[in-house]
């Protein structure tokens, strides 16, 4: 190669690690979001107001899957330069216990208790090298506890016509964390996450359902990197909705629907105090899904989610798989 093609090479590769340097330099200024923690978005679907089979005790493990190639600023566009060509992979993996109890405290709702405990895989790669935001590998995500009061289902000459639930949950910062990472299985900050479930029979085999979840964050008095200097932040709050309507296919055996989520930040998230601007995460995902009732105590759920009108997310796909256990 002559000398003068070298010199041509090495100021390609000169300029291009500056572009990449710079545009990581500004990716701070646009990525203050990417903050809420790990969120109910699309776990839990069909006929959400009330559990199949009554009081007792239940068992339930979920596997879901998320594939995103985009990270997306304020405006939904690429947040990375495109040389970045970043690729995210997610597996997480619930197991969670819940109590019914079959005693009523308040205008006949009967009190309960879930405890879910998750595992988390990040798994986050990019075409070049560069200073990018970076994962925190495998681990334990943070622990939820929630009481709940959940009410009897309003009967019909046909059967049941409505069925919801109250429920406080609290999300507890036990998982895996590094300040020097940008995604951890753990969010490093209490959440206070109450919901409102109901689930409406429209005919005894079409069913609409909702949770619907309001968000609070304490402080992150350890922020990431992508914070330095500053002694604390707090994301905002925000609303989140799972929602779906299935139809019974096959009587007391199969149903089948569309299903869907979405997450709006309504405040901004504060660094030491002060809002910052542009800061507010937002998503839809929709998608088709089913579920299979083995029986009335064993029920097996898959749902599949595209998401759409991202800002200050990953933008991409996630797949969801739930074994649902009555004692």
């Amino acid at each position: 190669m002559r000398r003068s093609e070298k010199s041509n090479n090495r100021r390609c590769q000169i300029v291009i690690g500056l572009v990449v340097f710079f545009s990581f330099l500004l990716a701070p200024a646009l990525s203050f979001a990417y903050h809420e923690p790990a969120l109910n978005l699309g776990f839990t679907t069909f006929l959400d107001g009330g559990p199949p089979a009554g009081p007792g005790f239940y068992f339930s493990q979920y596997f879901q899957y998320y594939n995103s190639d985009k990270l997306t600023d304020s405006d939904g566009d690429e947040l990375l330069p495109p040389f970045a060509d970043e690729d995210l992979d997610v597996f997480i993996s619930l197991s969670q216990l819940i109590y019914h109890s079959n005693q009523p405290i308040l205008f006949g709702g009967k009190w309960g208790f879930e405890l879910i405990i998750p595992y988390v895989g990040l798994d986050l790669d990019y075409e070049v090298n560069g200073p990018f935001p970076e994962d925190n590998g495998s681990g334990f995500g943070d622990i939820l506890i929630g009481p709940f009061i959940q009410w009897d289902p309003i009967m019909g000459k046909k059967g049941p016509i409505f069925m919801h639930r109250f429920e406080i949950s609290v999300i507890v910062p036990t998982g895996k964390y590094d300040d020097d990472k940008e995604l951890n299985p753990g969010s490093n900050f209490f959440s206070i996450n109450p919901y409102w479930s109901a689930t409406l029979f429209i005919t005894p085999r079409w069913t609409l359902s909702g949770r619907f979840h309001y968000l609070w964050n304490a402080k992150n008095d350890d922020p990431n990197r992508q914070f330095a200097g500053a002694d604390d932040t707090q994301a905002g709050q925000a609303f989140h909705v799972n929602f779906t309507s299935a139809y019974e296919v096959v009587p007391n055996r199969f149903r089948v629907g569309i299903n869907g989520y979405y997450l709006k930040q309504f405040t901004d998230t504060e660094v030491d105090g002060h809002d910052i601007s542009d800061s507010k995460e937002q998503v839809l995902g929709l998608g088709p899904g089913f579920v299979i009732h083995f029986s009335r105590d064993i029920h097996l759920v898959f749902n599949a989610y595209f998401e759409t009108q991202v800002e200050n997310r990953p933008k991409g796909e996630r797949y969801n798989l739930r074994f649902l256990y009555h004692f």
